[in-house]
């Protein structure tokens, strides 16, 4: 008869030194978030058949992933994470079909990613973010069909991003692919992944255009959004770093709140698409440090529930759209070293940010924040409708101007020409012997007629 299985939970203290040998027979077993060092005996789960769950996330262990692992085909979460393992992703992990959940992150870990990886089929939760792993997205990974997330920013992967990450992965929620050395355009396949919340390509080699087929991120585009999502595997809660306000900011139970795209430090150029003004769901949109040019779009303010965007340093140029005051959550904004001009707009939210940092680098720019005053200050700024027409907007600008100076121009003409009558005797009669001239002249064409 086996014994019965039976669950260890030693997170949350401060235990150190060597990780003990555990009784046999345990299905779950947390050492998070202690103190242990050295590396895992290698007789450690030697007969843990049964173990379903084993963290040992956030201690100081070091040495390599034993190779052991390979005996634990009911193992359904493996988290390793925040620790200092080094050496490579052993292949044998491949043999441990059961599992849901894989995290390695923040270690010293090197080398590729293995190609039994690919053998993974029930994966839904990959992360392998901040080591020093290299070389380019194996094409076995298109077999893990259920990944939800897939998380290898902070290391040196290069090559192009695969363009069949849009057709294997039906189910992802989270790609970041942060700081590497990815280059060639991002492919415009990534739009068929209908459940991606949070797309991260920021701070690579990329270049090209930002696709027009992001429009079609469906996931992007809802305002009430799946809460559950988060939880994979058993007790494991999903977490992801993310730029956010200009500071890297840390996920874990509100995850599924977040709705993100961050293409930023990257050499891509062009227009920003029109169309990514319909994934109303945004909450953080980052293009910043790119070569982007023309204008910001003039329905950015259809975005309502957007709360951190960032298009500094660009090529930007044009006025900044008065429907960019309708972002009433908007709570960071930075469109700094552009090319834009004009009356900065107020109202609503906009009113709120007094840093003059946000406009720096824009020297058509005037009006609060900026020390610069426009002309017409004195005249209201209204916030513009939702969806309002950028060329009207520009046109309405123009003509506040034109109008701004036509009292002063009419006054100056008005006086310089009766200052002239009056202080010039000779000029003054001449005027009047000119009109009574042509007085004459009138009336006796009149009698001759």
């Amino acid at each position: 008869m086996q014994p019965q299985a039976f669950s260890i939970d030693l997170g949350l203290n401060n235990f150190s030194g060597p990780i003990p040998c555990i009784l046999n027979g345990a299905s779950f077993l947390d050492l998070s978030n202690n103190q242990f060092s050295e590396p895992i005996p290698p007789n450690f789960t030697s007969t843990m058949q049964r173990l379903n769950y084993f963290s040992a996330r956030g201690n100081q262990i070091s040495g390599m992933i034993p190779s052991f692992i390979e005996g634990m085909n009911s193992l359904t979460v493996l988290d390793l994470s925040r620790n200092n393992i080094g050496g490579i992703i052993p292949l044998s992990l491949g043999n441990c079909i059961a599992l849901k959940a894989l995290d390695l992150s923040k270690n010293r870990l090197s080398g590729g990613i293995p190609t039994s990886l690919g053998l993974l089929r029930q994966l839904q939760t990959m992360h392998l973010s901040n080591n020093n792993l290299s070389g380019e997205i194996p094409s076995s990974l298109k077999k893990c069909a259920s990944l939800e997330t897939l998380d290898l920013g902070h290391n040196n992967f290069s090559g192009y991003i695969p363009t069949w990450i849009g057709k294997s992965f039906p189910a992802l929620r989270i790609l970041s692919l942060r700081s590497n050395m990815f280059t060639g355009n991002i492919p415009a396949q990534l739009s068929n992944l209908t459940s991606l919340q949070i797309l991260d390509v920021g701070q690579n080699c990329l270049s090209g255009s930002i696709p027009q087929s992001f429009e079609d991120l469906v996931a992007m585009k809802k305002t009430n959004l799946n809460l559950s999502y988060g939880r994979t595997g058993t007790y494991y809660n999903e977490n992801l770093l993310v730029s956010v306000k200009g500071l890297i900011l840390e996920y874990t139970r509100t995850i599924s709140l977040v709705i993100c795209m961050d293409l930023s430090r990257n050499n891509l150029s062009g227009e920003i698409p029109k169309g990514l003004t319909s994934l109303l769901g945004l909450r953080v949109l980052n293009f910043s440090e790119n070569h982007l040019t023309g204008k910001i779009p003039d329905k950015i303010g259809k975005l309502a529930l957007l709360e951190s965007l960032d298009f500094s340093k660009n090529q930007l140029s044009g006025i900044i759209p008065l429907s960019m005051s309708n972002l009433t959550f908007l709570s960071y904004l930075n469109l700094s070293f552009n090319n834009l001009w004009g009356k900065i707009p107020s109202g609503n939210q906009l009113q709120t940010f007094q840093d003059p940092s946000i406009y720096i680098g824009n020297s058509g720019l005037c009006g609060s924040p900026l020390p610069n005053k426009c002309v017409d200050d004195e005249t209201p700024h209204t916030p513009m409708p939702i969806g309002g027409d950028l060329e009207k907007d520009k046109e309405e600008y123009e003509m506040r101007w034109f109008y701004s100076a036509i009292g002063p121009g009419f006054a100056m003409g008005f006086w310089a020409f009766c200052g002239v009558l009056i202080l010039k005797k000779p000029w003054r009669i001449a005027y009047y012997r000119f009109f009574d001239d042509l007085e004459n002249r009138l009336c006796f064409n009149c009698h001759c007629s």
